[in-house]
């Protein structure tokens, strides 16, 4: 009854289902992983978005790395702003995401000599982008920051290539390791991204960072959810269309099996 089954036909799709059942198994605990990163980055970014500010020296220092429990940590630094080293990183957006322009990059001096990369916030590119554009000016005097500690940028984080040959003092990536010769001062790794400045500037400042917002993670526990649907889905389709073609044989048999008959039943009738 099932002898269809030894068929090259029915062996490949049987081959095929036995393959790809595996596969999409596996690629739901891979979308489901993905999910769990999702969520632990996002508790991640809101505990330290909330956590009380720390100075920045205590979370880094010259020649570290900026650990990934400490992103978007909140920070403080104290000293004042060297604008003679100021700096834009190039195709920025503005906080709606619609307008491209310059992040402005300022280091600020501690009192150790030490300096750290911050990031005052967006400005529009202007017409000219050969030139160095029209900043808003930093703060005089002694300051105190406090804003959200970042790791150095990479093509590999953020997707931005770094290229040779800008025009002066504008960069495209924000990364104290390669703008270590740009400034006279030992940069602290990383940066930070400017929320409050006190005592608070007067004039016009550069648009502040906006706060991440958390990362959805729901649609990858959706497609997690997806592929192990397909997964079950495949034998019971293989059940399906093993019923479909058993019952097709069927007829087929009984069909061939009427056709027989006629001839003898003809046969006997005209038999003397």
């Amino acid at each position: 009854m099932y002898r269809f089954l030894l068929s090259r036909q029915w062996v490949i799709l049987t081959l095929i289902g036995l393959l790809v059942m595996p596969t999409m198994y596996r690629l739901g605990f891979w979308q489901l992983h993905r999910h769990e990163s999702k969520v632990s980055n996002n508790t991640l970014t809101a505990d330290n978005l909330t956590a009380a500010p720390v100075p920045v020296e205590k979370l880094t220092a010259p020649g570290g790395t900026v650990p990934k429990k400490y992103t978007y940590r909140t920070v403080t630094a104290s000293g004042h702003y060297d604008t003679a080293h100021e700096m834009v990183a190039r195709q920025r957006t503005a906080a709606d995401d619609s307008t491209i322009g310059y992040h402005v990059i300022t280091p600020l001096v501690m009192a150790d000599g030490r300096a750290v990369l911050v990031n005052r916030g967006w400005i529009a590119a202007g017409s000219d982008l050969t030139t160095f554009p029209k900043v808003p000016a930093a703060p005089n005097g002694e300051i105190t920051v406090t804003g959200r500690l970042r790791p150095d940028e990479t093509t590999s984080i953020t997707g931005i290539r770094n290229r040779a040959g800008l025009p002066a003092r504008q960069i495209m990536l924000i990364n104290s390791t390669m703008l270590a010769k740009a400034v006279p001062e030992k940069l602290v790794d990383g940066y930070v991204e400017l929320s409050a400045t006190s005592p608070r500037p007067a004039g016009h400042q550069p648009e502040l960072i906006p706060r991440p917002s958390p990362v959805d993670a729901s649609l990858n526990m959706a497609y997690a959810i997806q592929w192990w649907l397909f997964t079950a889905m495949v034998p019971v389709a293989w059940v399906i269309l093993v019923r479909r073609e058993r019952k097709d044989q069927e007829k087929a048999g009984e069909k061939e099996g009427g056709r027989t008959a006629e001839p003898v039943a003809a046969a006997t009738a005209s038999s003397p």
